[in-house]
This record gives C-alpha cells, structure tokens and sequence, in this order.
C-alpha cells in the first residue's frame, strides 16, 4: 500500500479537525444540558420538528436528519414525549408508519433553549473568526461534508 504520510499542514487540519469533531458536539451538548436542560439531540429533533410542516415528520424521516439510527430515534421520542414535548402519531395511510410532532411545550422549550444555544455556538466558534474566516470557510466545510456522504467503506485499495 503506497499512501504518502500527510505533510505539515495537513497535519495540522487534520489534527484540529479531528479535536473539533470530538469536543465541539460535546461542549456544545454540556452548555445546552446545563443551561436549559436539554441534551443536543433532544435539541436538534425538536429543532427539526420546528422546521417541519405542521411540526411533524415521520420517525424514519427525523432519524435521517438527525443521523440517529431508527432505536435510537425512538427512544428520544419516547423520552420527549413522557415529559410532554413532542407526541407521536400514527401515519395518515399506513399503519406503521408512525409521526413524532413537535407539542406547544416542546415549541416553547425550544423557544427558551434557543438563546442560550446561539450563545454557546457563538462563543465557542464565531466568536474566533472574522467575518472572511466565516465566509471563506463555509464552502470549504460544505465540501467535506458533500465528500462525506459518499455512502460505502474504504477498501483495502482506496
């Protein structure tokens, strides 16, 4: 196998984006715990819900966007809708099909968490670019993550 060993400033990308990958979601997750309560993947599929018309989706389709696998996706919305955030219902044409739909109190949770979740993403990334740090950075970042939604494991050849 002849792969080149990645030179200094590949290094130092992959590096800091490996730390960024492991702590961010991890800081930004413990701000939102300690601040309103909420973990952040209750936080992204109340978020997703808010998004959604009339605030519900199907469980397959919020499992999706929120990259949770379908028991794990369940089992959030079994513990958001025990403590009245989100409810789930059946599905219009199948019986197995099921929604999770996002509550008055899951919106106004959500609502409330919000603020504080802006401040936490602020402080802890905005707050260290400039304006053209941001604006440069964007695309860059929108193309790892295009490049890696390439479904499919790496080969011994690739």
């Amino acid at each position: 196998m002849d792969v080149a060993p990645l030179n200094n400033d590949e290094e130092l990308v992959w590096r800091n984006l490996m730390q960024l990958v492991f702590n961010l979601p991890r800081d930004l997750g413990d701000d939102l715990q300690r601040s309103c309560g909420l973990s952040s993947t209750d936080y992204s599929v109340l978020m997703h819900l808010s998004e959604a018309p009339n605030g519900q989706l199907y469980m397959s389709e919020l499992a999706r966007r929120t990259n949770l696998s379908p028991s794990r996706i369940s089992r959030v919305i079994n513990d958001l809708a025990r403590i009245g955030l989100v409810e789930r219902r059946p599905g219009p044409l199948d019986a197995r099909t099921t929604f999770a739909a996002l509550t008055k109190p899951g919106r106004a949770s959500l609502r409330r968490a919000w603020p504080h979740h802006l401040r936490s993403v602020r402080r802890r990334a905005f707050d260290h670019l400039t304006q053209e740090d941001v604006r440069v950075l964007g695309p860059i970042l929108q193309r790892l993550a295009d490049a890696g939604a390439t479904p499919g494991p790496m080969t011994a050849r690739d």
